[in-house]
């Protein structure tokens, strides 16, 4: 192969590459804006529920939004389903932590009970 072949083909396979890049980034900011508007129209519905400050509101949402994306990159993984479950479990137990340092006693309670009563409901 003459060089100029190969010096085109490199400069095809970089076109390639960065354009697989550059979609990748585009469709991952498109869905990191829709977890966002997700998570903020989830936190402010909490609100009344927990009666939470604005400050609250805001840090709930971050939450919401970071294990948002933990979760779904194991629910995206190619784990196996039982190391999928184990590794969500050990998420849901962070988020618990993290919930119970942002809320009151009396409103993690009460996160607690709503978040089970939604899942029977489910």
């Amino acid at each position: 192969m003459k060089l100029k072949q190969k010096i085109g083909l490199i400069s095809l396979a970089g076109a390639f590459v960065a354009s697989y890049v550059y979609t990748k980034i585009y469709i991952q900011k498109e869905q990191r804006q829709e977890i966002k508007d997700v998570a903020e129209e989830l936190a402010y519905a909490w609100r009344p529920k927990l009666d939470l400050t604005l400050d609250q509101v805001h840090q709930f949402e971050n939450l919401i939004i970071e294990y948002t994306i933990k979760k779904n990159e194991i629910l995206n993984s190619s784990l196996g389903h039982e190391k999928q479950i184990t590794k969500l479990k050990a998420i849901q137990k962070e988020e618990h932590q993290k919930l119970r340092k942002l809320l009151t006693l009396e409103q993690f309670e009460r996160y607690l009970t709503v978040s089970r009563q939604l899942t029977q409901k489910s």
